[in-house]
């Protein structure tokens, strides 16, 4: 019987990551928690017969990314709106809930579960590069097994003969996988914006402005925020808008009165986040969502909602109810 103290001692420190990596795979949080849960189980029950052949950290990986692989088996990707179909036209439309049970939508992910605090400012900057909506939403195109590939190689570096003997084949299997997986990427995600980390001044301003717009409701003030070119998409919905003039017309309905916003400012995805609180008839404001920003030296180019409502913000450590 494996001692479970050392075991415990020993995989522990693996988990934050092991987490960020079942999140990559699948896009969404409440399945990367459970395989990452039936991870650390497989590695209970093989810990007595672990050898030492590779690394622990290897090992681990191993086990975590062939149970993603198992969970992915004739499932289908996670979406966001915009990657099913054209934007919407009229924003003065109601949303298209039209997607019915056969799509998964993408889950944000909270940057402090997921992203350990690093002494090298340019590790936590390569950590948040690695989690950023747009990559995750982009390796949901891909076939699992090259998406573990991309992941593995490019995202985590492990050599090719280690992801080869991760995944039981062989490296010219590998370095194949990898270069479609290249390929089908830039296809799937063509524009790689240059983001501003979410810490930054500038970040942290545009984020402000944003929630002083939903606070006040003052359109002119999210105008100011976004790009030209900025677009939103609501989770959930088919519905996504692309250009500044559908946005404002958008914003301009959803907004209301001064008062009937309140937002939290945090972290998802390494990118500026709202968590909102919409006020109900009683006057108490409730968890709606959480806004995730992509912030750009220009403006804010996209705004993703997740309506989540109270459980979506209590994964982010934030009230339902109460502000």
């Amino acid at each position: 019987m494996p001692d479970e103290h050392e075991f415990t001692r020993s995989t522990e420190p693996f988990r934050r990551e092991l987490l960020a990596h079942c999140y990559r795979m699948l896009g969404s949080l409440d399945e990367a928690e459970d395989l990452v849960q039936e991870t650390y189980l497989r590695a209970w029950r093989s810990y007595g017969t672990f050898e030492g052949r590779s690394s622990l950290r290897v090992w681990l990986y191993r086990i975590a990314t062939n149970a993603c692989l198992t969970a992915l088996r004739d499932r289908g990707r996670r979406a966001l709106p915009s990657g099913l179909g054209a934007p919407a036209t009229d924003p003065d439309a109601p949303p298209d809930h039209g997607a019915g049970p056969e799509v998964a939508w993408l889950q944000p992910v909270p940057d402090a579960l997921v992203t350990a605090p690093a002494d090298d400012p340019a590790a936590v900057v390569a950590a948040r590069e690695r989690l950023r909506l747009a990559l995750i939403a982009g390796l949901q195109y891909l076939p699992p097994r090259q998406r573990a590939v991309l992941v593995l190689r490019e995202v985590l570096g492990f050599p090719a003969a280690e992801v080869a003997d991760m995944l039981g084949t062989t490296v010219p299997a590998v370095k194949s996988a990898l270069q479609r997986a290249r390929a089908r990427l830039d296809e799937a995600a063509p524009e790689r914006e240059r983001l501003v980390e979410p810490t930054d001044p500038h970040a942290r301003a545009l984020l402000a402005q944003y929630i002083a717009g939903f606070e006040n409701a003052d359109v002119g003030a999210l105008e100011r925020a976004l790009r030209a070119d900025a677009a939103i998409e609501m989770v959930g919905t088919r519905t996504w808008f692309s250009g500044i003039a559908a946005c404002l017309r958008y914003l301009a309905q959803v907004t209301g009165s001064p008062g009937d916003w309140r937002m939290t400012p945090t972290i998802a995805n390494g990118q500026p986040a709202a968590a909102a609180y919409l006020r109900d008839a009683g006057g108490t404001h409730r968890a709606f969502g959480l806004g995730v920003l992509t912030a750009t030296p220009e403006g804010i180019a996209r705004i993703t909602v997740f309506g989540g409502g109270p459980a979506l913000l209590d994964r982010f450590g934030l009230d339902g109810v109460g502000l």
